[in-house]
C-alpha cells in the first residue's frame, strides 16, 4: 500500500477528509465571519474525546460561503495538524486498549523463555492458527491467510511467546482495532505482518520494523511525548532494560517488551514538568540503590511483597533503618509516573511502571534498570496510511458514505 503522492484532501472536493476528522472529533460550525477560526484547545491533555469536547476543543468555525477547494485546503491542514494528532491519540488508546484487553483475557497466550523457541503454537502447529513460518527455530511468522484470522490466535487461541514478540502482537492487534476486522486483511499485506525476533523483523516488509514502516520517530527519552501530553503516548512502543548485563540472575527478565496502555492525568503533568523519562532512570536507580541495603531482600517476591503488597509482616520486621528505607522506596514509588503510567507487558499483563520497578528488583536485584520508548511509526507511517485509507472510503463514524451526501 503506497501513501499518496499529493496532498489528499487537494484530491477531495466532497468532504471525505472533513467527515474524516469529524470522525476524530472536530466540529465544524459555520459562521458569518469573513475568515476562518481554529480553535484546537489542548485535546492531549485530556482523557479522552468526550472530556476534550466538553472543553471546547477542536473546533473550527467556518465562513458560510467558503469555497470546496478552500475547504479542501482547509481539510488538508487539519489533517496534520497537532490536535489532529492528539485527536487520533484518543482512537489509538481506544484500539490499544480492546487488543490488550483481549490478549490479557486469553490464558491460553503463554509466556515462554526464549531457550524453549521463540514462538510456538503447540502440537497442532502454525498452519492451524492462520500463521506460516519464514524463519527456522520458530523465530519467524507470517499470516498464512487473513491478518485477523492470524491475530485472533493471540486473542483465544494455545500460542507461547517471551515479551518481545508479545509486544510485537499488540501493536499489530492494535491496528486490527482501529481499522475493524475486514480493513485490516484488505488495507495490509500478509508479509506486513510479521513476528519473530526483532532482527528478523528488519529484514522484512513489517509495519512494525521492515521496508514497510516508513518514517519512525525517535524520541526514546519521551521528550517530544511528555511535552505533547498523555494522548502522545498511547499505544506507543518501549522497554525496560538492565543496565548491566553482565550481572543478570535471571535471563528471562533481562528487558521487558511493553506498549503504552494508559496515562494518568497527574502521570503526564509529571512527565511534562520533569521532561521526559530520564529523570525517572535516575529515580530508578536511587530506588535501586535503596533498596540493596534492606537485609531481608533475598527471600522469594521481597520487593512485590514490601512495596507493592504492602506486607505488613514483612513491615513489621524491619529496623528501624530499613523502616525508614522502606519510608523513602514508598514516597519514591507514590509519584504519579510510577503509579499511572500504565504498561501492558506480556504475561504481565496491565500495570503501572511501578510494579515493574518492584518486581525486578527481585529477578535481578545486582543491576538498575531503565524505561525508555522505541522508535515507532504510529505518528507518521501508519497515521498516513490510515488517513488514506478513512479518506479513499469516504467512511464517518465507521460507515461508508457517499461523497456528496449531507451529514
Amino acid at each position: 500500500m503506497l501513501l499518496l503522492a499529493t496532498p489528499i484532501a487537494a484530491q477531495d472536493t466532497g468532504g471525505c477528509s472533513q467527515r474524516f476528522l469529524e470522525g476524530l472529533g472536530w466540529r465544524f460550525a459555520a459562521t458569518d465571519a469573513a475568515a476562518i477560526e481554529i480553535k484546537p484547545g489542548t485535546p492531549c491533555d485530556r482523557a479522552g474525546l468526550a472530556e476534550a469536547k466538553a472543553a471546547g476543543d477542536l473546533v473550527v468555525r467556518i465562513p458560510e460561503h467558503l469555497g470546496a477547494e478552500s475547504r479542501a485546503r482547509l481539510s488538508n491542514f487539519l489533517l496534520h495538524h497537532p490536535a489532529t494528532k492528539c485527536a487520533y491519540g484518543f482512537a489509538l488508546g481506544t484500539a490499544t486498549r480492546r487488543a490488550v484487553d483481549r490478549l490479557v483475557g486469553n490464558p491460553g497466550y503463554r509466556f515462554s523463555a526464549v531457550q524453549m523457541g521463540w514462538i510456538g503454537f503447540g502440537p497442532t502447529g502454525s498452519a492451524r492458527d492462520g500463521w506460516k513460518p519464514i524463519a527456522l527455530f520458530g523465530r519467524g511468522y507470517q499470516p498464512r491467510g487473513a491478518n485477523s484470522i492470524a491475530i485472533e490466535a493471540f486473542y483465544s487461541g494455545q500460542v507461547r511467546s517471551e515479551c518481545g514478540v508479545g509486544r510485537q502482537i499488540a501493536q499489530y492487534a492494535t491496528q486490527a482495532e482501529l481499522y475493524g476486522r475486514k480493513a485490516f486483511d484488505s488495507e495490509f499485506d500478509a508479509e506486513e505482518i510479521v513476528i519473530g525476533t526483532f532482527n528478523r523483523l528488519h529484514t522484512t516488509r513489517s509495519i512494525l520494523l521492515g521496508s514497510s514502516a516508513g518514517r519512525f520517530t525517535h524520541d526514546g527519552r519521551a521528550v517530544a511525548a511528555a511535552q505533547a501530553g498523555r494522548q502522545a503516548f498511547m499505544g506507543l512502543p518501549g522497554f525496560i532494560y538492565a543496565l548491566d548485563r553482565t550481572k543478570l540472575d535471571d535471563l528471562s527478565n533481562q528487558a521487558e517488551n511493553f506498549v503504552v496502555y494508559d496515562v494518568g492525568a497527574e502521570a503526564a503533568a509529571a512527565l511534562r514538568h520533569r521532561g521526559g523519562f530520564e529523570y525517572y532512570n535516575e529515580r530508578n536507580r536511587a530506588i535501586w540503590s535503596m533498596a540493596r541495603t534492606l537485609r531481608g531482600s533475598k527471600s522469594h517476591r521481597y520487593f512485590e511483597r514490601l512495596l507493592l503488597e504492602r506486607d505488613a509482616s514483612l513491615r513489621a520486621d524491619l529496623s528501624a533503618g530499613d523502616r525508614a528505607t522502606m519510608d523513602r522506596l514508598d514516597a519514591e514509588l507514590a509519584d504519579p509516573f510510577y503509579q499511572e503510567f500504565e504498561i501492558y507487558v506480556h504475561k504481565q499483563g496491565v500495570k503501572p511502571v511501578g510494579s515493574h520497578v518492584a518486581r525486578l528488583l527481585d529477578r535481578n536485584p545486582r543491576t538498575p534498570y531503565r524505561i525508555e520508548l522505541a522508535s515507532h511509526n504510529l505518528n507518521t507511517t501508519l497515521y498516513e496510511r490510515y488517513i488514506e485509507h478513512r479518506v479513499r472510503n469516504c467512511t464517518y463514524g465507521g460507515l461508508k458514505v457517499a461523497a456528496g451526501s449531507d451529514h
